[in-house]
């Protein structure tokens, strides 16, 4: 449901199409925080129309089809401000190389290594992609509060990302230091 709040969120600040949605918002602004498909924005646009949280007008073009630009309703507004003001209950994390760890035992070193250094490759990029996003530090005293809030919400990505390379670094370590599997499980 925190991708309809996501969705009202933007809309709040203009209405968009949900081709807009998706990529001057999801992708440009929060693909480090909560990554959404085309095909999710639309149904839960849909979705949000039925609730009556926002509303949907047709705009006629001449040489394109149709646009469908979203608005939020009253009742959306007062919903999004109900749900910013609720505390989120942890969520649940599956990782599933953290699965695969668990049960890698009976691997090869050399495999699990090769596990942990794809996953590797893949949180330097993560990191490389927040460390670009443009937003004025926590003490610049020109950013505005919506510039803070954001720069927080950062923050957390980037140390996120950054413990769990460094995590990888002491894992990749470990495991080239222990001796090889000496038993199998059999699979069936």
């Amino acid at each position: 449901m925190s991708l309809a709040y996501v969705i009202i969120g933007f809309l709040q600040q203009q209405e968009m199409t949900g081709y807009d949605l998706k990529t001057s918002c999801f992708d440009r602004c929060i693909a480090h925080l909560w990554p959404a498909d085309q095909a999710q924005i639309y149904r839960t646009l849909d979705k949000l129309v039925e609730q009556g949280w926002i509303t949907c007008t047709i705009e006629i073009q001449r040489d394109r089809p149709n646009r469908k630009v979203y608005s939020v309703t009253e009742p959306g507004k007062a919903e999004f401000a109900r749900w910013l003001e609720t505390h989120q209950p942890l969520p649940t994390i599956r990782e599933p190389l953290l699965l695969q760890l668990h049960f890698a035992e009976q691997l090869p070193n050399e495999t699990i290594i090769h596990l942990l250094e794809q996953q590797f490759a893949a949180r330097i990029k993560k990191l490389a992609e927040c460390e670009i996003i443009d937003l004025p530090s926590l003490g610049d005293e020109s950013a505005n509060r919506e510039q803070v809030m954001q720069r927080l919400v950062l923050e957390l990505a980037i140390r996120r990302e950054q413990t769990y390379i460094d995590w990888l670094k002491i894992a990749i370590n470990v495991i080239s230091q222990q001796k090889p599997c000496t038993s199998h499980y059999q699979i069936l």
